[in-house]
C-alpha cells in the first residue's frame, strides 16, 4: 500500500514495526523470529499434531522482502537473512539426520510461499544457500504431476499447493529453467478448466475435488478466499510473461467477483473466509460467517488484508523496449506515473449499469520532463461485443482489434492528448464444468465481468419457456424502480418496530434488525399500479390509487387475499389460484389512525376490509361495524417508507414461467441468501 501511495504515516508505522521486530529477534538470539515457541517445528520435523508454523513464518518473511524490496529497509533483508540461516541450518539437521524423505513429509501441512519467497530472496544475495532451500520447498510429489501434465490434483489441500506453484514461476523466471513455465501453465489451464467456478475462484472445503465433477461442489464452504489471492498471482505471472489478454481478463474475473465481495460493504475488518456458491446461501451463514476486526485471525485475513493493499497493483504493467511499451489490463479509476516513458496517464471510468450496456472508459496523457515515443495498449476484453464498439484518439476514430486483444497506440504523446473507449457487452451464461449430462442444464449468469446471483432462499430452476436468446427473458431493472420500493411498518408497546413482511409466502410482521440480510429483503416490496404500470415516486400522494404488492425478490408475484380473516399470501398474479383477478390488488388510503406518514391498504373487492397485524400473522381484517371493540385503527396502520432493500445499479430481472428472479452482482451481497448456479430449461 505504500508503494502505490508513499503515505508517510503508513511508511513511520511500518519502519517502527521491522525496528520492533528486530528487537525481538536480538533478543532471541539465534535468528529465530515468531510469537510461537521453536517448539511447533519441532512437531513439523517430528511429522507430528501442529497447526501449519511455516505459514505463519512465511507472512513475517514475506512481509520483511518486501519492506527491503519496495522501502530499501536494510534492517529488513538483515532480518530476513537471520531467519533464513535459521530454517536452513534446522532443514539441513533433520535431513542429515532422518533423510530427505522426512522433510518432504513435513510439507504435508500449509507452509505458504516459502519457495516463492526464497527465490525472490536468492535474485538479491545471490546467496547458494537460499537457492537450496527454495529447492527444498519445492515439493516434487506435486510439481512432477504437473510436469507429467496430469490433472490428479484431486483431494489435495488447495491452500497449500497453489503457492507452490507461484513458487514454481518463480523459479522459472529466475533460473530460466522452461519446465517450471510449462508446469504454471498447465496449472492454470487445468484449474480453469475443470476445477473452477465461474468466479473465477476454486476449492470445496479448502480442497480439489474430481476435475470436471464442480456440480458436487456447489455448496457453502466453497471457494476459500485465500485460494483466490493465490491463483491471481498464477495469473499475474502467467500475464507479465506473455502479454495474453486472456489473463487479464481471468484477473479481472477472479477480483471482481473473488475479491471485492469478501468485505461486509465498506466496514473495515469484516471479511469472510469462504464464497458460498450453493442454493440458497449467504455469506454471513458460511463456517466462519463474517469475522470481526480484532478477533478473528484466519489465514483469509492476512491475505484479504493483503488483497485490500493491493488493488492496483495490476491495472498497469510496463515493457521496457526501445519504443517503450505500458499495458492497461483492467478500467479502474486511477493514475499511473510511467517515468520511464516521461508520461502520466489518468484513466476514468464511468459507473456500470444494467440499464446502458456498455463500458465507457476515458484516458488523459500528460507528457513530463523526458517524455518520449511510447506505446499505449489497452485490453479489449473478451466479453466486449465487436459490433458497436468505439475507440478514438483526441475524438478521431481508431480501428479496433476483436475481442481478446489489445488495441495499440504509438506516438509522441502531446499534452491533453485523450483515448475513449466505448466497449459494448451484455449477458451471457456459462455452463457448470461438469461432464455429466444431468448437470448440462446447470448455469451461471454473467454480465460482462460481473457473475450475477439471484436472491433466493433456496429455488434455482428456471424454465424459460421458448425464448432463444438471454435478453428475452432477462430485462435491465429501470433506476427508477427503487422509488417504487417501500417497506410498511408498525411500532410495538416495547418501542420495537415491526415490518411487514413475506415469510414463506404468507405475510407476517417481523423486525428487521440487521441491514443487507434477509429480513431487510423480506421486507421490502414494489408498489406498482393495478395494470401493472409504474407509480413514479412513492413519496408522492397516492391515496386513493388501485395498486399490488410485489415483494421484491419475487419479480411477478404479488401479495394477495382470498377471504375475509384469512391470511395474507404471496402468489403469481394471474396464477388461477385465486377467487378472481382482483384479489390482489389493494386501494391506498390514508392510515386509519389518522397518524401523520401512515397508509392503510384496503382491499378492492371487499369494502371494509384491509390489511391487518392480528398479532399471530397478517390476515385481511374486516370491521363488523362502527363500534366493533375488538377493531383497532393502528392494526391496520402502516409506516411507510422507503425500501430496506435497494436495487444495485447492476440489477436485472430473470423472467422464468413458474417463480422469476432478481439478479446483482455476487460482490454486492452482505447477508442476503442469493443463489449463483440455475438449472435453466425451456
Amino acid at each position: 500500500m505504500w508503494a502505490s501511495t508513499h503515505n508517510e504515516t503508513l511508511r513511520q508505522t511500518m519502519t517502527e514495526l521491522v525496528s520492533a521486530l528486530k528487537e525481538c529477534q536480538d533478543e532471541i538470539g539465534t535468528g529465530y523470529l515468531s510469537a510461537f515457541p521453536t517448539e511447533y517445528f519441532d512437531r513439523v520435523e517430528a511429522l507430528a499434531t501442529v497447526w501449519a508454523p511455516y505459514y505463519t513464518v512465511h507472512k513475517i518473511m514475506a512481509g520483511l522482502l518486501d519492506q527491503y524490496v519496495f522501502a530499501n529497509n536494510e534492517d529488513a533483508l538483515k532480518i530476513l537473512n537471520r531467519m533464513v540461516d535459521y530454517f536452513y541450518d534446522r532443514i539441513k539437521n533433520v535431513i542429515n539426520v532422518y533423510g530427505i524423505e522426512r522433510h518432504y513429509n513435513s510439507l504435508n501441512e500449509e507452509f505458504g510461499g516459502m519457495n516463492d519467497l526464497l527465490y525472490q530472496l536468492y535474485r538479491i544475495t545471490l546467496n547458494p544457500k537460499h537457492l537450496e532451500l527454495a529447492h527444498l520447498f519445492d515439493k516434487p510429489c506435486f510439481l512432477g504431476i504437473l510436469a507429467m501434465q496430469e490433472d490428479n490434483i484431486a483431494s489435495l489441500h488447495s491452500n497449500t499447493h497453489i503457492p507452490i506453484v507461484v513458487g514454481a514461476q518463480m523459479r522459472y523466471e529466475i533460473l530460466g529453467e522452461e519446465l517450471y513455465k510449462i508446469i504454471g501453465t498447465y496449472f492454470m489451464n487445468i484449474v480453469n478448466s475443470t476445477h473452477g467456478y465461474a468466479t473465477g475462484g476454486t476449492s470445496v472445503r479448502e480442497h480439489w475435488a474430481d476435475p470436471k465433477r464442480v456440480a458436487n461442489d456447489i455448496l457453502v464452504e466453497t471457494e476459500e478466499s485465500c485460494t483466490t489471492y493465490n491463483m491471481l498471482k498464477v495469473s499475474r505471472n502467467m500475464f507479465r510473461w506473455t502479454k495474453d489478454a486472456k489473463h487479464a481478463d481471468y484477473y479481472e474475473r477472479a477480483l471482481t467477483n473473488g475479491v471485492i465481495g469478501i468485505l461486509r460493504g465498506t466496514e473495515p475488518g469484516r471479511m469472510i473466509y469462504m464464497l458460498p456458491l450453493g442454493h440458497g446461501v449467504s455469506k454471513g451463514k458460511s463456517l466462519h460467517g463474517w469475522g470481526t476486526p480484532f478477533d478473528s485471525f484466519w489465514c483469509c485475513y492476512g491475505t484479504g488484508i493483503e488483497s485490500f493493499s493491493k488493488l492496483g497493483d495490476s491495472i498497469y504493467f510496463e515493457e521496457d523496449a526501445q519504443t517503450p511499451r505500458l499495458f492497461v489490463i483492467q478500467y479502474i479509476p486511477s493514475s499511473y506515473n510511467w517515468r520511464s516513458a516521461g508520461l502520466v496517464v489518468n484513466q476514468t471510468v464511468n459507473n456500470v449499469v444494467s440499464w446502458n450496456q456498455q463500458l465507457q472508459v476515458s484516458f488523459t496523457v500528460s507528457p513530463t520532463e523526458g517524455a518520449k515515443k511510447s506505446t499505449l495498449n489497452f485490453r479489449i476484453p473478451a466479453w466486449s461485443y465487436s459490433k458497436g464498439a468505439k475507440a478514438a484518439l483526441n475524438r478521431q476514430p481508431l480501428s479496433l482489434p476483436s475481442p481478446g486483444k489489445f488495441l495499440s497506440i504509438t506516438r509522441n504523446w502531446t499534452s491533453g492528448d485523450e483515448i475513449t473507449l466505448v466497449l459494448p457487452f451484455g449477458l451471457r451464461a456459462e455452463t457448470i464444468q461438469d461432464d455429466r449430462t444431468a448437470f448440462a442444464s446447470l448455469q451461471a449468469i454473467l454480465y460482462g465481468p460481473y457473475l450475477l446471483a439471484g436472491l433466493s432462499d433456496g429455488d434455482f430452476n428456471i424454465k424459460t419457456g421458448p425464448k432463444k436468446s438471454l435478453s428475452d427473458w432477462i430485462t435491465p431493472i429501470p433506476s427508477t424502480y427503487n422509488d417504487q420500493l417501500i417497506s410498511l411498518s408498525q411500532g410495538t408497546e416495547n418501542s420495537t418496530t415491526l415490518y411487514l413482511s413475506n415469510s414463506n409466502n404468507s405475510l407476517i410482521m417481523e423486525s428487521a434488525s440487521q441491514a443487507y440480510n434477509n429480513s431487510y429483503v423480506h421486507a421490502t416490496f414494489r408498489l406498482v399500479s393495478q395494470d401493472g404500470s409504474s407509480l413514479g415516486n412513492i413519496s408522492s400522494n397516492k391515496t386513493g390509487e388501485l395498486v399490488m404488492l410485489e415483494p421484491v425478490d419475487m419479480p411477478g408475484m404479488v401479495i394477495a387475499h382470498r377471504e375475509k380473516n384469512s391470511g395474507i399470501t404471496v402468489v403469481s398474479q394471474g396464477s388461477g389460484k385465486l377467487r378472481d383477478d382482483t384479489d390482489y390488488v389493494f386501494k391506498l388510503t390514508n392510515g386509519l389512525n389518522g397518524k401523520n406518514g401512515t397508509i392503510s391498504l384496503e382491499s378492492a373487492t371487499q369494502a371494509g376490509c384491509y390489511v391487518r397485524n392480528s398479532g399471530q400473522n397478517v390476515v385481511l381484517g374486516c370491521k363488523s361495524g362502527v363500534s366493533d371493540p375488538k377493531w383497532d385503527d393502528d392494526e391496520v396502520s402502516f409506516v411507510s417508507t422507503k425500501g430496506l432493500k435497494r436495487y444495485h445499479p447492476i440489477s436485472f430481472t430473470a423472467k422464468g414461467v413458474d417463480r422469476s428472479y432478481v439478479l446483482e452482482p455476487i460482490y454486492s451481497f452482505q447477508n442476503e441468501y442469493y443463489n449463483v448456479y440455475f438449472n435453466i430449461t425451456s
